[in-house]
């Protein structure tokens, strides 16, 4: 059974976040700098084959009122590249206010976002995944 990989794609940070191997529970993998789509899919293709990832869910910044935003843009011609570059299924899926959340339980946890911020990127993947997750499962 092979897992599935959230990525929250940021301006300068990749949130990761992995499904266990039922599909079941989502949890935060790591952050990666991002710095050029030829690094950052090699990375990519690297953990792909670690984990056995079966299916890419890459979270999809839609503006709070439905529209789509710039960085809605940047992360659909991302998924354009990956499509050309990783022979997996790819799957857009909404997290709005999954970096909120994010925010939210790390604070509630006692953990510093400031420098924190990518516990923020790779939790509010692991958030959306387990959106995903919870769907699938329904």
């Amino acid at each position: 059974m092979g897992r599935l990989l959230a990525i929250d794609h940021g301006e300068k940070r990749i949130g990761l976040a992995l499904s266990d191997p039922n599909k079941i529970i989502s949890k935060p993998l790591k952050t990666i700098s991002f710095s050029n789509y030829d690094n950052l899919s090699i990375d990519l293709i690297e953990i792909i084959e670690r984990y056995e990832i079966e299916k890419l869910i890459i979270g999809l910044p839609i503006g709070m009122h439905g529209a789509n935003t710039l960085q809605t843009d940047k992360v659909e011609d991302f998924t354009n590249y990956l499509k050309n570059k990783i022979d997996i299924p790819i799957i857009m899926f909404d997290e709005r206010l999954s970096s909120v959340s994010a925010k939210k339980s790390l604070v509630e946890q006692g953990i510093k976002t400031g420098h924190n911020k990518s516990k923020i990127d790779d939790t509010a993947a692991a958030i959306f995944l387990q959106h995903y997750l919870d769907q699938l499962n329904y």
